[in-house]
């Protein structure tokens, strides 16, 4: 019997929790809060899957390399596309409702897809309709599940190539335990947190990762952040699913007018140009918002499909089926993060990665709208699988793929003494809404090397100087600066345009190579 510990419980950590606990492995699953509050409840789209006779593998994975810009690894997308439909009959097996109409399945169209394959649940709330059934089906397990447990550190043994044997956990309560495991998995989600405008929730602060970093394991595309074009411009930026503009609606400016149409795609145009189009609008208009118009959609249509967004919308005083909405882009989801295999090994013996937190190569420089569900289903399963593999762990995942600028994240040679004192002396310390503000404004949607080298050597002399963490909150403040530094690095170092990764200086397509980072 293997001792599993899950740290993380969205559909990646939830699925492999399952999966393994019914293969018989001992399984302890850690989160951050309640299970089943992670990034995954707040997944409105839903999931993409090619489940309809008149679609095909083909056409998704197509669309996921075009979406992905070059950057996606053909294996990986053939992977979770092929391999997608098998996972969504199980999760209907383990009791998702997914949305049925006329006698069959519901689904509708998002941006960058060429057929309506995404499927939904509870109008827009898939997520959470998934999260719930995983979430009971795991608690009839025989699983020993820590609630409002934080993430320390990940313990190794000692010597070059060593593996992980476990981590170091506070308990609700504050007390510090040991909990040892013969495999360790990261299914700890994004990193929302590092900006100030977010569709995350704040627990997104990308433990996994850092963590994961510190101990030498090899972290990949970490620049690629994916901005979400419609958010609500109000405090919170709550999400305003891409469905609604599959459904029909538009986007348009201070003055009224549509101005996507010379896109190709228009509003249903991959969410990196939607996002820049959005924030390009803003800036010709001085700041002001855009907005969303869904009234042609009708009142009784909204409150129906989108019930959740309904509420939101109507709770900030706004009417949308009566007039357009304000609406603002904001960070959603990293493509990059902890490089694995094809079943979710990192570069350090015994510690997988899955779900968001995890650079699998399937979303490239963009991901295609509703396959991060799919993601996590599809490599929770396959990760769950690889627990019994008693073969030698692989020497380096996509070995293939790893042969690019390689930086370090670590704290040696990043700064002078100058550097340090200028830091200290600024006053503004490694406090949070710094770090966001250094992120919004140089590794935001656009990007240039001048904004980014200054950004790397701000954080920099942050990270030297900064303090050893005392309670979670400077923990995760810890884990969010060094991903920061990490971000700033490694879009300074891609010196050409991709996907999400805009560099104003140098819009040129980039060339299909990740940019590796490694402690």
């Amino acid at each position: 019997m293997t001792r599993v510990l899950v740290i993380g419980s969205g559909i990646a950590g939830l699925s492999l929790a399952l999966d393994a606990a019914d293969a018989g492995h001992e399984v302890l699953v850690v989160t951050k809060g309640e299970l089943g509050h992670s990034n995954t409840r707040y997944a409105q789209g839903g999931v993409a899957a090619a489940v309809f006779s008149d679609d095909s593998v083909e056409s998704h994975i197509s669309d996921t390399l075009a979406a992905g810009a070059g950057l996606c690894d053909p294996e990986a997308v053939r992977v979770l596309c092929a391999e997608g439909p098998d996972r969504i009959h199980e999760l209907i097996a383990l009791g998702v409702a997914f949305d049925m109409h006329d006698g069959e399945l519901s689904h509708g169209l998002e941006a960058a897809h060429s057929y309506p394959r995404v499927l939904h649940a509870g109008g827009d709330a898939t997520g959470a309709v998934i999260e719930a059934a995983l979430v009971a089906r795991l608690r009839e397990r025989r699983v020993t599940i820590h609630e409002h447990a934080f993430l320390l550190s990940l313990l190794t043994e000692s010597g070059p190539g060593s593996r992980v044997v476990g981590a170091d956990v506070e308990l609700d309560g504050g007390a510090r335990v040991r909990l040892d495991a013969d495999a360790v998995v990261l299914a700890t989600g994004g990193a929302g947190q590092l900006y100030p405008y977010t569709s995350n929730p704040p627990a997104a602060t990308g433990d996994g990762v850092a963590c994961a970093a510190r101990i030498g394991a090899r972290i990949a595309d970490v620049e690629l952040y994916q901005f979400h074009p419609t958010t609500l411009a109000r405090a919170g930026n709550f999400l305003v699913s891409e469905a609604v503009r599959g459904e029909g609606a538009v986007l348009r400016n201070a003055e009224g007018d549509r101005f996507m149409t010379e896109v190709d795609g228009a509003e249903l145009a991959p969410r990196d140009v939607v996002a820049r189009a959005v924030f390009a609008e803003m800036t010709q208009q001085g700041g002001l918002p855009v907005t969303l118009d869904a009234t042609a959609l009708g009142a009784d249509f909204l409150a129906e499909r989108f019930p959740s967004i309904d509420a939101a919308v109507r709770a900030a005083g706004l009417d949308w089926a009566q007039e357009p909405v304000p609406i603002t882009p904001a960070a959603h989801y990293w493509m990059g993060g902890i490089a694995t295999d094809l079943h979710g090994r990192t570069s350090v013996p015994g510690l997988f990665a899955i779900g968001e937190c995890a650079r699998t190569g399937v979303h490239g420089a963009n991901r295609l709208a509703s396959n991060s569900l799919l993601e996590g289903a599809v490599f929770g399963h396959r990760a769950a699988l690889a627990l019994a593999d008693r073969e030698p762990w692989p020497a380096t995942p996509h070995p293939s793929d790893f042969n690019a600028l390689s930086t370090s994240v670590g704290r040696e040679g990043l700064t002078t003494r100058d550097d340090v004192e200028s830091a200290l002396k600024s006053g503004l310390g490694v406090s949070r809404a710094a770090i966001q503000q250094v992120m919004w404004d140089a590794v935001g949607l656009v990007r240039d090397g001048e904004k980014l080298a200054d950004a790397v050597e701000t954080l920099s002399g942050w990270l030297a100087a900064a303090p050893q963490p005392t309670d979670r909150a400077s923990h995760e403040d810890a884990n969010l600066l060094l991903i920061a530094h990490a971000c700033a690095q490694a879009a300074l170092a891609r010196t050409t345009s991709v996907g999400a990764h805009f560099r104003s200086d140098d819009p040129a397509t980039a060339s299909a190579s990740p940019v590796l980072l490694s402690v």
